[in-house]
């Protein structure tokens, strides 16, 4: 993996969120003994904007909140994309995640690298969350214990027993 390439999160609290890969490890070191690389990511995407709204709405709806985390390979998802931000160079590495204050200084910076980006308009797509898909909601609806049919009856999960049931819409 290098500098600049985009890749998506896979596992744990960030999981489906964009990065950008700001320093990569293929060796590992002491503290981390896997292949790993630093990265930089959006918690919290810009919301949707139009014309009609104000400049000071504008500008509250276009914050970013970013993270920062040292992330190990096989939770990465490589995409074709890449990001040139050359704020993040200098602002984080290895010696970032020793003291608090550091990594707030080096969120500050991500944050102003981010924010800027975002509003000249480059790599658009960085910007938006992932959007989920049918295959996602059956997922989510399995690990509930019931996946929707396609006539509108539920399946229930019992082990390995799979039981239909039909549901009457209310009000129909």
């Amino acid at each position: 993996m290098k500098v600049g390439r985009v890749a998506i999160i896979t596992r744990g609290r960030y999981a489906g969120k964009k990065v950008v890969i700001v320093q990569p490890n293929d060796t590992g070191s002491k503290a981390h003994p896997f292949p790993y690389a630093i990265v930089a990511g959006i918690e919290r995407y810009p919301l949707k904007v139009t014309r009609r709204m104000g400049k000071k709405t504008v500008e509250k709806r276009s914050r970013i909140k970013p993270f920062i985390k040292v992330v190990n390979y096989n939770h990465l998802m490589p995409t074709r994309y890449t990001l040139e931000l050359e704020g993040l160079k200098g602002a984080v590495s290895t010696e970032t995640f020793k003291e608090v204050s550091t990594r707030e200084d080096a969120k500050k910076n991500v944050k102003k690298a981010l924010e800027d980006r975002y509003t000249s308009g480059k790599n658009r797509w960085f910007f938006t969350p992932l959007r989920t898909s049918y295959s996602y909601h059956f997922l989510q609806l399995r690990w509930l214990g019931q996946v929707r049919n396609a006539d509108g009856s539920y399946r229930f999960l019992n082990g390995v027993i799979w039981g239909v049931l039909s549901f009457e819409r209310a009000g129909s």
